[in-house]
């Protein structure tokens, strides 16, 4: 008699919700850095049993936002300058072997759902509304990503994103974000011009633009720089 396939896909499914819970509650700062972990109280927290929430502590700590230490609590990683720059390093690396591959075959409604993402972003940047920012700014920088269907470089990126959230959230806090703005629209344009090589150097330098030792300081980001900035705020 075949070996019923469904509880293992349940439990699969189950592991893999606690863990994107876990790491959204991390990135989203629910958890902060240095705080610490407890199986019990995250099971609670979550209405499973302990296993899920051990499992996904390891692949947390693999992911390097959780530290984890023997015979002790697990602690949120903080948010170090190392870490930061070594994952934004990959992260804008993939950003740009992704665009280098979708121009070409990005279409004209591919083009106008970043440009009206990017308009989300602005707004967003403007409110001082990071989460939104967060928001507007992963999905225009998906459609690059899922159009060249690179899966090695999706998996990358799902992986080292996460560990660089946190900056990214301090940046679109402030004004300094709406540096994103206009490196956004150059971007649009030269994918729209078909210009592969030079938009996958704007998508790179968009993303390693991120400050590593202090999230807050973007000396590119020219508030001027933002066309849809307010007149009286440009500097």
């Amino acid at each position: 008699m075949p070996v019923p396939a469904t509880p293992a896909v349940q439990r699969s499914l189950l592991r893999d919700e606690v863990f994107v819970r876990l790491r959204a509650a991390i990135v989203d700062g629910t958890f902060a850095p240095g705080e610490s972990l407890r199986d019990q109280e995250l099971a609670a927290w979550l209405g499973v049993s302990r296993t899920p929430i051990r499992e996904a502590l390891l692949r947390l700590a693999e992911a390097g936002l959780v530290i984890a230490r023997p015979g002790a609590s697990t602690v949120v990683t903080p948010l170090q300058a190392r870490a930061v720059r070594d994952a934004r390093d990959v992260v804008a690396a993939m950003h740009g072997v992704a665009v280098r591959e979708a121009v070409g075959r990005l279409t004209p409604a591919h083009l106008a759902a970043m440009k009206e993402a990017n308009q989300r972003f602005a707004a967003a940047i403007r409110a001082g509304d990071a989460d939104a920012a967060l928001v507007a700014d992963d999905e225009l920088h998906r459609i690059p990503v899922q159009v060249a269907g690179n899966r090695a470089v999706e998996a990358v990126l799902d992986q080292y994103t996460p560990v660089i959230r946190r900056a990214e959230r301090l940046r679109f806090s402030t004004l300094t974000g709406r540096g994103s703005v206009a490196r956004h629209a150059e971007l649009i344009r030269l994918c729209a011009a078909g210009d592969a090589v030079t938009a996958a150097s704007v998508a790179f330098d968009t993303w390693h633009s991120l400050p590593a030792d202090d999230p807050t300081d973007d000396p590119a980001a020219d508030p001027a720089a933002d066309p849809a900035a307010d007149p009286p705020e440009r500097t």
